[in-house]
């Protein structure tokens, strides 16, 4: 009987140990099989691989001099199958990293075919549900290329993959250890969130990031990003999107869609310009059933020669011809000047007579650490000061809300305009200026604090007299200058001052100045539009966001490193008040806005989700609007993907989108195509397909 049982464990132990060995063997297979398809091995290479495999097989089965199969020695298979347990444990951790610190939505079973068909997708290939792998750029074999052979490229459009909704608990960033040129490489593969499957896949955004490339005038010839022409990347974007599938938003939930008008509708003068053409432009987009128009309201202009002087005359003229075709309004309350920031067009200073107080007293601006001011908007250091002509700050903004309210009365009551956003500091977000290009800023420099004016320094002292610790009143002297990176510096490196005693009390009285701001102003805006939606913009500072300190967001005042969520004290804050929030970044995709976008350790996904999920947590609306010029459809499924997320439980949504910006080229032949079947799905209804 002991010879019985003795036999059953050691053909047992054989049949586990052949399985496991057999696993092995077939996840080599797999691993082979995915890097031959990826690399384009020749037949060389396929074939030395498989004789490899068949010497392992004629290894396995060789047969003893008896004629029987020869066993392994017990040590040995104990140690095959402790190295299964091994590889299954590291199997199990990489999966659960990739989950949690790659948003990798990567299924509970996932097995190595998952994570190289996640891999090969976010390198810009294509995967087929077959397992068929190719450059995004290129057809499979057998659809049309020469000789059967692909053509290889290597775009950049990986970066377009639309993203499904997430877990709050995947969305912070971790501790960087990159510190050499073979780990910055590595961190592309974990920096963008990548499903395992997808409705369409990126090479219906390929065309997306040309044609922004294009429009803003880059060298697409020495882009190392782009090998080939525009046109024959045109004209294989094409003919794969007529492959893949697209996702159907017939039935979803009704999202309004507003388009900006151009920044300079209203000239200095307060006068429209160019009437005309703009009621052509708004026949146009009311013949597709666009809901509204978006306008700045310029302080600069309406309030410019004296205090309590409002010019209004140009935005009653325009609100009436918007009213005449019967499209809502969205209005933005511009407390900042325009020009000197990407996109900006024309030039709209401040006021001419606080301008005049900003000679006199250059402290009522922001200030860098080497004294240089940035006349871009009002510190928030003044917001109680009387020192514009006996008002404070945010009394000014309020006697300007309010006279706003009163000349527009009529369009208020008749439900014309819809939505009022209050501008919270430069390009009327809600952050610090620490990133001017005028100052020499370059992406992806971390910036700098804006705290060095009087009346800023003022408040720091006395926080940190409150705390005790009055040597603590000043700004750090080790966080480096504009273009630094964060590794530079002794602030922002990893273990870093900014997580010591002092760097907490720096940057949560540095934040809580911030929110205060936001506190003060929007509830006087509530005040001054008493039963009207307000909302605030809220920007995406994605560079150095998979760094430990994310050392771009401490600059612009978001504290918000790996261990802590900046995001969530100011989500409260606009529940408070009942604000809706604008998010900006949420559909900006990898490589979008620098070719070293790797190297910035950055995650607009990451981030977006973080601000959105701290939002939806507390109930809060969520509006948005595209960073980026768009005219094609990959980019407007981008932008779907994000209004309307996919399967999410809570059938969570963005209750209103603004499109950038009402232009000559959006009403162009195909582009204006594009727009209007963006415009019905936005709004749930069914789309019949047609050939791009």
């Amino acid at each position: 009987m002991a010879s019985e049982m003795q036999r059953y464990d050691t053909n047992e132990d054989d049949e586990e140990m052949g399985m496991d060995v057999k696993e092995e063997d077939e996840d080599d297979e797999e691993k082979n099989a995915a890097m031959h398809a990826i690399a384009g091995f020749d037949g060389v290479h396929g074939s030395s691989r498989s004789n490899r495999f068949q010497h392992h097989q004629q290894y396995q089965e060789q047969p003893t001099p008896g004629g029987s199969r020869r066993c392994r020695p017990l040590e040995e298979k104990e140690r095959t199958k402790l190295r299964e347990r091994q590889r299954r444990a590291i199997t199990a951790k990489i999966l659960a990293g990739l989950r949690r610190h790659g948003n990798y939505n990567l299924r509970v079973r996932a097995d190595i075919n998952d994570v190289i068909a996640a891999l090969a997708r976010e390198a810009g290939w294509v995967v087929l549900p077959d397992g068929t792998t190719f450059p995004s750029s290129s057809q499979p074999q057998g659809t049309g290329t020469a000789g059967g052979t692909p053509t290889t490229m290597v775009t950049s459009s990986s970066s377009h993959i639309p993203t499904q909704h997430t877990p709050p608990g995947s969305l912070k960033g971790v501790p960087s250890g990159f510190q050499n040129t073979d780990d910055q490489s590595a961190c592309q593969m974990k920096s963008v969130f990548v499903p395992t499957s997808s409705p369409y896949d990126s090479s219906s955004t390929a065309r997306s990031q040309t044609s922004a490339m294009v429009a803003d005038g880059l060298d697409t010839q020495n882009d190392p990003f782009l090998v080939g022409s525009v046109d024959s990347i045109d004209k294989q974007v094409v003919d794969m999107h007529t492959k893949l599938q697209e996702r159907d938003f017939a039935g979803t939930p009704y999202i309004p869609v507003y388009v900006m008008l151009p920044l300079g509708v209203i000239n200095m003068k307060s006068e429209l310009v160019d009437a005309d053409g703009l009621v052509k432009q708004l026949r146009v987009l009311k013949s597709i059933n666009v809901d509204g128009v978006m306008v700045d309201c310029w302080w600069g202009i309406v309030e410019a020669n004296a205090p309590q002087d409002y010019n209004w005359n140009g935005y009653k003229r325009l609100f009436q011809v918007v009213r005449e075709h019967k499209l809502k309004i969205k209005v933005v309350m511009s407390f900042h000047e325009c020009g000197g920031n990407i996109g900006d067009d024309v030039c709209i200073p401040l006021p001419h007579w606080v301008s005049e107080i900003g000679r006199s007293n250059p402290d009522i601006y922001f200030t860098d650490t080497a004294g240089r001011r940035n006349p871009e908007c009002l510190s928030w250091g003044i917001d109680k000061e009387r020192v514009l002509r006996g008002r404070t700050a945010v009394e000014v903004y309020f006697d300007y809300m309010r006279s706003f309210r009163v000349e527009f009365d009529e369009f208020f009551e008749d439900g014309i305009i819809s939505m009022v956003e209050v501008g919270l500091g430069p390009c009327g977000e809600l952050r610090y200026p620490s990133n001017p290009v005028k100052h020499g800023w370059r992406y992806p420099g971390v910036g700098e604090f804006q705290c060095y004016d009087q009346y800023l320094l003022k408040n720091l002292r006395k926080a940190a007299e409150a705390r005790g610790h009055s040597f603590w009143a000043r700004g750090p002297d080790n966080a480096g200058s504009y273009n630094s990176r964060p590794q530079e510096t002794g602030f922002f490196c990893d273990g870093g001052d900014y997580d010591g005693y002092y760097g907490r009390f720096f940057l949560n009285w540095y934040s809580q100045v911030l929110i205060d701001h936001a506190d003060r102003v929007l509830s006087l805006a509530k005040l001054a539009f008493d039963g009207t939606c307000i909302a605030a913009k809220l920007s995406g500072i994605h560079w150095w966001y998979k760094t430990a300190s994310h050392a771009a967001e401490l600059t612009a005042g978001f504290y918000n490193p790996s261990n802590r969520d900046g995001y969530v004290v100011i989500a409260a804050m606009l529940k408070k008040h009942g604000v809706a929030l604008n998010f900006k970044c949420a559909e900006m995709r990898m490589l979008e806005e620098a070719v070293d976008f790797c190297e910035a350790l950055g995650d607009p996904e990451g981030l977006a989700w973080q601000v959105l999920n701290a939002a939806w947590d507390v109930s809060l609306p969520v509006c948005s609007e595209n960073a980026l010029l768009c005219h094609d459809r990959g980019g407007y499924n981008c932008l779907l993907e994000k209004a309307k997320p996919l399967n999410d439980p809570d059938g969570k949504h963005i209750f209103a989108f603004t499109y950038l910006r009402l232009s000559p080229l959006l009403m162009d032949g195909q582009n204006y195509m594009e727009f209007e079947q963006f415009v019905k799905r936005m709004h749930g209804e069914a789309v019949l397909e047609f050939q791009s």
